[in-house]
């Protein structure tokens, strides 16, 4: 068997790097090349955007019944990406992972493989020796192989597994192989009762060379935490380590270079997680079902876990709680902080394996060998998860997350003050406008202008105001302020002014133009400012029944910004100019109508499924998107990269390919162009799987049960073998007409739209055995017939190579009990047994094993077990 020293001291013959992909664009076809190459086929990949690395709330889990790693995304509880390792099925699997790598370690076989996540690259794989006692350790870039029976700590470079400088050696025989969150690898030294740490070297620019002289993992940090020879475990913390001496019922912590050590009060042997999180450490003790956790040097609390048997995990730390997986129910218990059991989750509610492990801000909860798996959110919300969802790319869709709470009911107020309350003078008048104050729960009816001795009263969407019969020369304030059913809300004082003849002329014409990026452009030529500089332009829009302050520009145009003014209503402007005394034109001539428009919006519930009678085909429909202010006249449809475009909500494409997992965007188009894109996921149907899972045989016929996974079909199945064939049930088919005593093939083929799969089963059918009779009579010759055989003479129980009684075809005899193994049945000349079995008569012949070969015997001769019914017999 090869050791991790033999595998990485041969360089890179011992690991196979594969050649990087060319191009931007991780397509599914280059994917599942990659994949192949591994001996991976991916079951749910999409475009590069979904297939890359996503830094979510993401792990891979593994299934031991599909042979299949689903990578589930936390913040979903749901699969994304299923991958499934051919040759794999039912072994245990070793998963070690960052954001961008994954590397497997097949404990049935060694092999490790690496797979970097951000390109789907499969970077390498080599064999290590098979069983417990390798491990895997990833910590960002950085991996390990810990050889523990060997003692050797070998840094690999994960993109191409092959060695970085030397390996740190120690005794055979450690134990822990985890990286803490400072980036350190700890390794406990039972035969010397030490703990230390090691460090990665750092990594060469080009994947498998060789690093820079010197550059090699170093052991950093020693620490005596035990008598030599004690049984030590090890549990790495956010920043150092824990080690349970097993041996002397106690827990040394080491953090920041300082040693603690709590004395535990277990009768039993304890256990720790890999990798534990937080201030408090659970020490598990399978034997009694207690739990005892350690804090700051010392025992702070011990709980008891429900049920029976020595079959927990080790508790694992998480959001306040402790978690604790019974394997022999499949159950996992919640505890508070103080021990108090707050909630069990049912798990995979079968006796197994179960995984817990902390990443990416949630729990996983994986039963191996189970389809289903769980995640804990920090809020300790727990949701199942389908291990084995077949819609999936880049993720299953998420679900359409539940309506929002309705709002709670507006606490209904007084008005807020005006915005922007601004004056401009003109010749004996002022120019009030300003910006909408907040409603505070009840509708504006109206806004109060206040100044100069006047009051006036303006609706609600009349946000500026021509305010006349003013002295020139005198200084005006003026007040606004809006009303709604609670009353009057507080006022807002506008800048001062002051009316003067000296005014500007307004602009001589505005022209407005509505733009295809949702904005509106406000021209006009220059005013003349009749001796005063014009400073600035103040433009007002109109719609109908409203009039508010679109903005301000110092030069000759003004864009309004998308989004300021409502798509798809029509306003028009005008302008007037303000000089650097603040005096204020009339309002210039209205300009041309306009409509302001943008893209539309991005069609809403969109939805895409598989078309189960039609291969390589998707449906898809959704809502019409809001147009923003023009016409839809088209939808662009892009499923796989196939685009098209329809005028309709709803579309299928076919052409697709079977067992592909799609993309599917759609936006619509108006004047403006396309607008922006809603996205989801398809599948179109695959070939079916049919997996075999068990046979049973009578004398004539097979019974082969088996599951079928349709692939998002309609599947009819069959069942055939030794030239029979039985159709109808997808779970269960028994195939008739077989010969006893054989040994059979039964091909299960299950077929949809998309094609055929097929699985077989071996199942030999039972032999049928029958027993050779011919009874004397009681007196005369008939007292001796069957006593034996004449040649030359008819006698019972003779047995032929034909289906006649011919004599130079007589191949033997049987006497009166013999049991002769059966096989078929054929036509041939009538026998009649007389007195000697019952009368019976028949033509036909039954094929048998006799002590000189296999020949027929006339059935007259011979009664079948089971009931004597030659109709059980197939036809030689």
């Amino acid at each position: 068997m090869a050791t991790i020293e033999d595998v990485t001291s041969t360089g890179a013959q011992a690991s196979r790097p594969r050649t990087r992909m060319r191009g931007g664009l991780v397509t599914i076809g280059v994917v599942v090349a990659l994949l192949a190459a591994m001996g991976l086929t991916v079951l749910g990949l999409g475009a590069a955007d979904n297939a890359v690395a996503n830094y979510d709330a993401a792990s891979w889990l593994w299934s031991t019944t599909r042979s299949e790693m689903a990578r589930v995304n936390g913040l979903t509880a749901r699969v994304d990406t299923r991958t499934e390792v051919p040759g794999a099925r039912r072994h245990q699997m070793q998963v070690a992972q960052t954001d961008r790598l994954l590397i497997l370690r097949d404990l049935n076989t060694g092999q490790v493989s690496s797979l970097d996540l951000a390109t789907l690259q499969i970077t390498a794989t080599t064999p290590t020796t098979p069983g417990l006692g390798v491990s895997v350790a990833l910590y960002e870039d950085s991996a390990f192989v810990v050889d523990a029976v060997q003692g050797i700590v070998r840094q690999l470079d994960p993109r191409a597994l092959t060695p970085v400088g030397e390996p740190v050696r120690y005794p055979p025989g450690i134990t822990g192989g985890a990286f803490d969150g400072a980036g350190r690898l700890w390794i406990a030294v039972p035969g010397e009762g030490t703990v230390s740490a090691v460090t990665a070297a750092e990594l060469p620019a080009t994947p498998g060379a060789a690093p820079r002289a010197g550059l090699s993992p170093k052991r950093v940090e020693t620490y005596d935490v035990a008598e030599p020879s004690h049984e030590l475990v090890v549990s790495t913390l956010d920043d150092g380590v824990a080690v349970l001496d097993r041996t002397s019922a106690s827990l040394v912590t080491v953090r920041g270079g300082r040693t603690q050590r709590a004395k535990l009060t277990m009768t039993a042997p304890g256990s720790l997680p890999p990798r534990t999180s937080g201030p408090q450490v659970p020490v598990t003790v399978a034997g009694t079902r207690k739990v005892h956790v350690v804090r700051d040097g010392g025992e702070v609390r011990q709980f008891t876990v429900p049920g029976a048997g020595d079959r927990l995990t080790p508790a694992v730390a998480w959001a306040g709680r402790f978690y604790v997986a019974d394997e022999n129910t499949g159950a996992v218990y919640s505890f508070d902080a103080n021990g108090q059991l707050v909630d069990t989750i049912k798990g995979s509610g079968r006796p197994g394996p179960m995984e817990l492990e902390v990443r990416e801000n949630h729990l996983f909860i994986n039963p191996p060998n189970s389809s289903t798996a769980q995640v804990v959110d920090d809020k300790n919300q727990v949701r199942d998860v389908n291990k084995y969802a077949n819609d999936v790319l880049g993720g299953d869709p998420p679900p359409a997350p539940p309506p929002p709470p309705p709002p709670k009911k507006p606490k209904v107020g007084k008005p807020g003050a005006p915005r922007a309350v601004t004056a401009a003078a003109g010749d004996a008048s002022a120019r009030v406008s300003w910006q909408a104050a907040a409603a505070n729960g009840a509708e504006i009816t109206k806004y109060v202008v206040e100044g100069a001795g006047q009051r006036h009263e303006v609706g609600a969407n009349q946000r500026a105001l021509e305010i006349t019969g003013l002295i020139n020369g005198e200084t005006y304030t003026f007040e606004v302020h809006a009303v709604n059913a609670k009353g009057d809300g507080p006022a807002r004082k506008s800048n001062p002014v002051t009316p003067t003849a000296e005014v500007p002329d307004p602009p001589a014409s505005v022209t407005a133009e509505a733009r295809p990026d949702g904005t509106v452009l406000v021209k006009w030529p220059a005013a003349n400012g009749q001796g005063n500089t014009v400073a600035r332009y103040a433009v007002t829009a109109t719609s109908a029944g409203a009039t508010a302050p679109a903005g301000e520009s110092r030069k000759t145009e003004l864009v309004i910004p998308a989004g300021q003014l409502e798509y798809g209503t029509q306003y028009a402007f005008t302008v007037v100019s303000v000089t650097d005394k603040g005096a204020g034109s009339k309002a210039s001539p209205v300009s041309n109508t306009v409509v302001p428009f943008a893209a539309p919006a991005a069609p809403t519930e969109l939805r895409a499924a598989t078309v189960a009678d039609q291969p390589g085909t998707v449906s898809v429909q959704w809502a019409p998107s809001v147009d923003n202010g023009r016409p839809v006249m088209k939808y662009l449809v892009d499923v796989g990269g196939k685009t098209s475009e329809v005028t309709d909500t709803q579309t299928a494409v076919g052409g697709l390919g079977n067992g592909q997992n799609v993309t599917v965007k759609v936006k619509a188009v108006n004047e403006a162009g396309p607008g922006a894109e809603a996205s989801t996921t398809a599948r179109t149907i695959a070939v079916p799987r049919v997996t075999a899972t068990g046979s049973s045989a009578d004398a004539t016929s097979v019974t082969v049960s088996f599951t079928v996974d349709a692939g998002g079909g309609k599947a009819t199945c069959s069942a055939t073998t030794g030239g029979q064939t039985a159709s109808g049930n997808c779970s269960s088919l028994r195939v008739t007409g077989l010969t006893p005593g054989t040994a059979y093939t039964v091909t299960v083929t299950a077929t949809n739209a998309a094609g055929k799969g097929t699985a077989t089963r071996d199942q030999g059918t039972d032999a049928l055995y029958g027993i050779a009779s011919c009874r004397n009579g009681s007196s005369g010759a008939e007292a001796s017939y069957c006593t034996r055989d004449v040649p030359g003479e008819r006698n019972g129980n003779e047995i032929f190579r034909v289906t006649r009684q011919d004599n130079a075809q007589q191949a033997g005899w049987e006497p009166n009990g013999a049991r002769l193994k059966a096989y078929c049945k054929k036509q041939g000349d009538e026998v009649y047994a007389y007195i000697y079995n019952n009368d019976k008569r028949s033509t036909w012949w039954v094929r048998v094993d006799h002590s000189r070969g296999r020949d027929y015997i006339p059935w007259a001769w011979l009664n079948l077990e089971g009931g004597d019914n030659i109709n059980v017999l197939p036809t030689c």
